[in-house]
């Protein structure tokens, strides 16, 4: 009893971590586990009306869309997983490939009941809405790309050259030593570099995120979500000769990405809308979010 009752307040002190210093989801969103093949997804949903999902990226959890699903939950059902390894959902060994875990995110809205979405990424998620709407094309209603390459998508071997990128190679025993008890120091890098004003990244964001990528193996999956952009390069390249046919939106911060990601899009898809947000920079929830949500809601409705 006492192992269980310690168990149980556990999860019940990260679940309240993981709510203590970024913007609430609305009351009205419910949060719960989806057991998957080799894997369990925590996920938050609310609202009404067609699906839209929301995938983040490195340096953030499903955290970071609370006030994106606060306006579309008005008139749609919002489904807002963790990443396999991320956030609150589990630390399997492997599958951070990101076919792989498109299908993690095909099983929760099977879990659901829900056929077809919108699908919406930012950075490692932009990996995974891309890999997913390539591998459940006729399930994906649009898509939304934010800020970040996609492995083997040209121009992908020049931007890979970047020394920014220096990160998508970092991992190993020895890097994860490094890197232990340093959580936060590692993770300022992307926030100060990566940000167009990373004051904008205030510091209560700061030690919510650090404090969930302090978890026992979080780090370790979080460099194998950059380790695997090898073999995602891989899996996309074989793909390039069928372009995507929904619509797209590629939105890139003017002092990051910017315009490059319609470029990347408008590579392995017809109908590529492009928005620059400026002042930006990768953050864009944080940095921009009024514009971002706005950009968003619009062309959703369309």
């Amino acid at each position: 009893m006492t192992r269980l009752l310690l168990t149980a307040l556990t999860a019940l002190t990260l679940s309240l971590a993981a709510h203590a210093d970024v913007t609430p989801f609305p009351a009205t969103f419910k949060t719960q586990d989806i057991k998957l093949d080799g894997v369990t997804m925590h996920v938050r949903v609310g609202g009404k009306g067609p699906a839209v999902v929301l995938l983040h990226g490195f340096g953030d959890t499903g955290d970071m869309w609370a006030p994106l699903a606060a306006d579309l939950a008005r008139d749609h059902t919002v489904v807002v997983p963790d990443l396999r390894g991320m956030g609150l959902s589990s630390i399997p060994a492997a599958g951070y490939e990101k076919k792989t875990q498109a299908a993690d995110i095909r099983g929760v809205l099977d879990a659901l009941k829900i056929e077809h979405s919108v699908v919406i990424g930012h950075d490692i998620g932009t990996m995974v809405a891309f890999a997913y709407a390539s591998r459940y094309p006729d399930r994906t209603e649009r898509l939304v790309v934010m800020d970040a390459p996609v492995p083997g998508i040209p121009p992908w071997n020049d931007i890979v050259r970047s020394p920014m990128l220096w990160h998508f190679d970092f991992g190993g025993p020895d890097m994860e030593r490094l890197v232990a008890g340093r959580e936060r120091i590692y993770l300022d890098r992307f926030w100060n570099e990566f940000a167009g004003t990373p004051a904008k990244v205030d510091e209560g964001t700061r030690q919510h995120y650090a404090k969930l990528y302090a978890r026992p193996g979080a780090m370790h999956a979080a460099f194998a979500q950059f380790r695997s952009i090898r073999q995602d390069a891989v899996d996309n390249e074989a793909g390039l000769a069928t372009k995507l046919s929904m619509p797209v939106l590629a939105i890139g911060g003017e002092k990051s990405f910017g315009a490059n990601e319609a470029i990347v899009m408008r590579n392995a898809a017809d109908k590529v809308t492009e928005l620059v947000v400026p002042g930006a920079g990768h953050w864009l929830m944080e940095e921009a979010p009024a514009p971002t949500i706005a950009a968003v809601r619009s062309f959703i409705a369309q």
